[in-house]
């Protein structure tokens, strides 16, 4: 009996040279149908009518007989383009999220993303925030707006590109000055159609700013998007680390099931500028590394309080752009440093 697992058994001896795998692993066999000794399937290639593509469909047809004889009747091969999955070019998709508004999610996305930028990873941040982007702002590209390229009849954005890194957010495209009245179908809609037809090329890294809470973008990312893990940015507050909990729940529920890298402690304690070495607790000491170590999840970083990290993102030069010996650009490039050791160890 000729069935499916057969037919892709006998393919396997198929090579397609300029990837030296044989075609099944490469995933350019679909369709199959069989139906008593009759087959039929679609082979897929970046380019139908290359050269190369009519030697791999002959060495179907071989392997096929070899394997089958005259039992096998094959009533069609068809040649399609490949179509590029999205995100399959990008290593990692990490999402920094937050149980309330006011932490400085955004502000700890932006810089994140600046400092694996400087240590030599690809990098792309996306604004998921739908009714309140701010990347435009924070990047100093207000008023700017990508462009489009028709590819296969469908137009593809190409994103703005700052700093070295790749931006994506619905900034672009709406008045800076007028609310988002959108329902949450609409949002999430809006969200699934910037991700996928975005062309974000080779990515080490896409950062994703979340709006804060617990709702609809969350649901339709985590679901749509291959996520590797998601980061929790709170103050050292009782009442945000209360929000904080929530974030962890839901990301850990059965229906999500997104690995959680860490929290992320901002606003840990305030510096003045004339007394760098002096630390004020005014939100509170240490409560991000209490519920941290509560939560059975790494610590990844502390960032503290301090003017210049305002007046970066207010300017639209992420403070991570500082001089070496800038102290939050320190603390910036041990978060990423720790985001990349936990990243790598879920592998």
């Amino acid at each position: 009996m000729i069935t499916k697992e057969k037919v892709l058994d006998a393919l396997k001896e198929v090579i397609y040279f300029p990837k030296a795998n044989n075609i099944v692993a490469l995933d350019m066999v679909s369709e199959i149908t069989v139906e008593g000794n009759r087959v039929s399937f679609s082979l897929l290639f970046d380019d139908p009518k290359a050269k190369n593509a009519e030697i791999v469909e002959k060495g179907c047809t071989e392997a096929l007989k070899k394997h089958f004889g005259t039992a096998i009747e094959i009533t069609g091969i068809e040649r399609k383009a490949k179509v590029a999955r999205p995100f399959e070019r990008i290593k990692y998709i990490v999402a920094v999220a937050s149980g309330k508004g006011g932490v400085g999610k955004s502000t700890i996305a932006v810089n994140l993303a600046v400092s694996l930028s400087q240590m030599g990873q690809r990098v792309g941040i996306f604004d998921a925030d739908i009714y309140g982007p701010s990347l435009p702002l924070m990047f100093d590209i207000v008023g700017e707006r990508p462009y489009t390229e028709k590819r296969n009849g469908k137009d593809i954005i190409i994103p703005i590109e700052k700093y070295g890194m790749k931006v994506m957010t619905i900034g672009f495209f709406v008045d800076p000055d007028q609310a988002l009245i959108w329902r949450g179908p609409m949002a999430s809609n809006a969200l699934k159609q910037l991700l996928f037809d975005t062309d974000w090329g080779e990515l080490d890294y896409l950062v994703v700013d979340l709006p804060p809470g617990t709702g609809d973008i969350h649901l339709t990312l985590v679901q749509e998007v291959p996520v590797t893990g998601v980061a929790i940015v709170s103050t050292p507050q009782e009442v945000a680390l209360a929000d904080a909990r929530k974030a962890f729940s839901m990301f850990n529920s059965e229906k999500i099931k997104v690995p959680v890298l860490g929290l992320i402690e901002n606003m840990s304690w305030f510096t003045p500028a004339e007394l760098p070495q002096n630390k004020y607790y005014i939100f509170g000491k240490e409560g991000g590394i209490r519920l941290a170590r509560e939560s059975g999840i790494p610590m990844l970083g502390q960032i503290p309080l301090v003017q210049s990290i305002c007046e970066s993102g207010d300017t639209g030069k992420p403070v991570a752009l500082a001089q070496d010996n800038h102290p939050v650009k320190t603390a910036f490039s041990q978060l990423a440093e720790n985001v990349i050791r936990r990243v790598e160890s879920l592998k």
